[in-house]
Formats: C-alpha cells, structure tokens, sequence
C-alpha cells in the first residue's frame, strides 16, 4: 500500500511538473512525516496533507515603472499566502531574476515550517519579483518599490499578511515600502518587519539571521561533539546580510571563519576573514567579495574545496551540490548548517549523511531572523522598543527551543540524532493541529 504522504506527493507532482524548486521543498518536507501521519488518523481523514501543499492564496501581479532615463519598464510581481493556520502570513520579498512562482512556492511552504518551529503565531508567506536591483540607482529602486507595494498594499496588513526582507531586499527597501504602504493607507501599523530603527524597527534584526545559525550550530556542537565554536575553521558561503553576521558570530565565539564569497566567485583567507572588511565592501560601497585585501580570489562556486571543520552554506538555493558536498566529506568538515533556504541539494544531504556529517537544516538553523520579525511584530504592538541585549537574549532562547523540539521529536519517532526529520516534524504538528481544531 503507498503511503498517505507518498500519494500526496504524486499528486502535486503530476500537477506542477514545471516548478522543480517547489517539488524539491515539498518532497523534502513529506518523505519525513510519516512517522507522526501514522500516529494520528486525523491527518487523513481531515485532508490536512492534501490541504497543506496548496497555498491559501497566490497573487500575481504586473509593476510598471519608470527608470533614469524615462523608459517604461515591465516587471512581474508575486505574493504566495500558503498557511494561515497558527498566524498571520510571515515572509520576505526577494528581488532577482531568478524569482518564479516555483522559488516563491517553495520558499512560502517552507515558512511553513520554519515559523511554526519558533514557537510564535506566525503562518508561512513569501513574495518577490524577478526585478534585478544590482546596477539600478536608488531612484529607480525607490519608484519601483513603490510601484510594487502600490499592488501588494491591498493584499497586507498587521493582522493579515506581514512580508519582510530577503535576497535583494534590505532596509532600503523596506523603507520604501514602509513609506508607499503609509501613503496609501494613511496609518502608522506594524506592516513589514526589518524597519529602520526610527520607524518602529527591532534591534539585533540586521544581525537575527546569521547569528541565529550560529546560536543553532553551537547547539548542535555542544549535543553531539560536546564541543564548541572554539578554535574551528569555518566556511561561510555567501557575503550579504546573513553570511557576514554568521562569520561575526562565529569569529566572536572562536571561531576562525577563513572563506566567504559571492556569485562571482571566493576568497579565501588562512588568517582568518576580516569581518569589518566585508562590512565595508558589500554594505558600505555594494562592491564584489573580488574587492577583499588580504586574501586568494578565485573566480566560480568551489568554495566547498576550502579545508574547514564547519561550513554554513549562507548564499542561496541549491549552492551545494553533490561534488561540494564530496569535498567537504573528503576534507574532513564535520558540521554543515544551511543558512539560506534549501542550499543544499538532496544529493549533496545523503553524501553529508554518508560521510558522517552532522546536518542542521534551514528551516531550524536560519528561523532567527523570522523570529526577531516576530519580535519586532510584538514591540510594534506594545509600542515599546528592547534593548539589543533583551532581543539577543531572547533569539537565543528561541533557537535553543528549536534545536530541542528538532531533537526530541526525531527521538520520538525513532530518528534519533536525525535533525531534519525531527524539524519538519515538530513544525509540521503544530500546523495540522491548528489546521484540524479549525475545520476544513
């Protein structure tokens, strides 16, 4: 007999052929549920599977904007409201080419999970555009933004749908739409996280992301090498917002993070990466990770090859392949944490498994940003604002509970140590409890 959550899956297959990202997150996410499908005929008998792999809503909408030199342009826009079960829809906006409504599904499901992993009532969203902000002045960036949320404006709202930043979208952005949204609506609401701090922004959310990895791979290394970040070498892939507060933390724990990099290629840096270095290049002038002094440049994507005991893949989907995943078996690297979302192809995880690799998946290790979002939703509505030190203190705590509720739900259903059954898991009950207590 074939499985509920094998069915399930055959279904969407046959239905979104064409959206491989989207297929990848959901087959990832099912083929670990059975365990706890088994344990509770609800599920079944409540459609809760069949339910949970559609979106509530998916929106698709033209922008229109005008650049420098006058000239009309033409971008698509997207917002996928995929479970509102446990909360209002919580997720980023990316801008870049690659952005289809595959990457968005995919990202929007495994929010899902993620935000039901922090323990706040936060439902799973995600939006973004194929617009390409890279080359773009910040005009044209701000009259596009505006044109974006001109759209998505009628479909947000503090109590309905709440979007934050991503790849390309930072505090520029969110100012942007911040303001547009203030225009429209005329009301002062905690609509988007990721604010600036003189408009209702949380502090430690810039950093939330990366230092969450970090706070989550530390647990991983104290519960199964009875070790921490002291002294290990550390490669960070990727060099925007969450890979450089990911090598910060690491550095500031004892860590020695000797490579980071971008789409262009790597550096590497035996002395160890100058953090404030990176700081300066890619946030102060937006410059390449080519531009770093002190380090070997190579140009590609093997930045895999570099000898470490850690590696937090911090860039993008699918950046680690099968052959970066052998390197690293090869090379020794005894913890791989995702920083991104699904960077890591489901070849490369059974190579990492082979090998013997303790494995942390994103949607556990990298929730620290969504929960200082969270946060930030709470100081908005308490119209209070904590110190660094408060919210850093409590982003701890919430990814401690992560990594616990991970570990105690693989041991509960015979996967112990298996962190990734364990998250998909315990952020699944959740949902389908809320989903069940409220009908179909």
């Amino acid at each position: 007999m074939i499985s509920l959550a094998k069915r399930v899956y055959e279904a969407v297959e046959s239905k979104y052929r064409h959206e491989p990202e989207f297929l990848q997150a959901v087959k990832e996410v099912l083929e670990t549920l059975t365990p706890a499908i088994e344990q509770d005929p609800r599920i079944e008998a409540q459609g809760v599977l069949e339910r949970l792999v559609e979106p509530e809503r998916i929106i698709s909408f033209r922008i229109s904007w005008v650049d420098d030199s006058g000239k009309v342009q033409v971008n698509r826009g997207y917002r996928v409201q995929f479970n509102s079960a446990i909360g209002p829809y919580k997720g980023g906006i990316r801008f870049d080419p690659s952005v289809n409504p595959s990457i968005i599904k995919f990202l929007g499901f495994e929010q899902i999970f993620k935000n039901s992993l922090t323990g706040l009532p936060l439902g799973g969203g995600k939006g973004g555009s194929d617009f390409d902000p890279k080359g773009k002045s910040d005009s044209e960036i701000m009259r596009f933004c505006q044109a974006f949320m001109t759209e998505l404006s009628r479909h947000v709202g503090q109590f309905t749908d709440v979007p934050a930043g991503d790849i390309g979208v930072g505090a520029r952005e969110i100012g942007y739409f911040f303001g547009q949204y203030k225009r429209i609506k005329n009301e002062f609401t905690g609509i988007l996280t990721g604010k600036g701090l003189s408009y209702g922004g949380s502090l430690a959310r810039t950093e939330a992301t990366g230092y969450g990895v970090c706070y989550f791979t530390n647990e991983i290394l104290r519960e199964f090498l009875k070790e921490d970040f002291t002294g290990k070498t550390v490669v960070v892939s990727g060099s925007g917002v969450v890979a450089t507060y990911a090598a910060e933390k690491a550095t500031a724990l004892g860590a020695k993070v000797i490579a980071m990099s971008d789409s262009g290629g790597y550096v590497v840096d035996e002395k160890g990466i100058d953090v404030e270095q990176v700081k300066e290049i890619k946030f102060g002038r937006r410059g390449r990770i080519s531009e770093y002094k002190g380090g070997k440049y190579t140009t590609g994507h093997s930045i895999w090859g570099a000898k470490c005991d850690i590696a937090l893949p911090c860039a993008t989907q699918n950046e680690l392949d099968a052959n970066g995943a052998k390197m690293l078996v090869k090379n020794g690297c005894k913890v791989v944490v995702e920083g991104a979302n699904m960077p890591t192809t489901p070849e490369a995880t059974k190579i990492l498994k082979a090998g013997n690799v303790i494995f942390g998946p994103g949607k556990a290790a990298n929730a620290g940003g969504v929960s200082v979002s969270g946060l930030e939703m709470s100081q908005n509505s308490l119209r209070l604002s904590w110190s660094f030190e408060e919210v850093d203190q409590r982003l701890q705590t919430i990814m401690k509970n992560i990594f616990t509720r991970s570990l105690t739900a693989a041991e509960k259903y015979g996967k112990k140590g298996d962190l990734v059954t364990g998250a998909n898991i315990a952020g699944f009950e959740r949902v389908a409890e809320a989903m069940i207590a409220q009908g179909v």
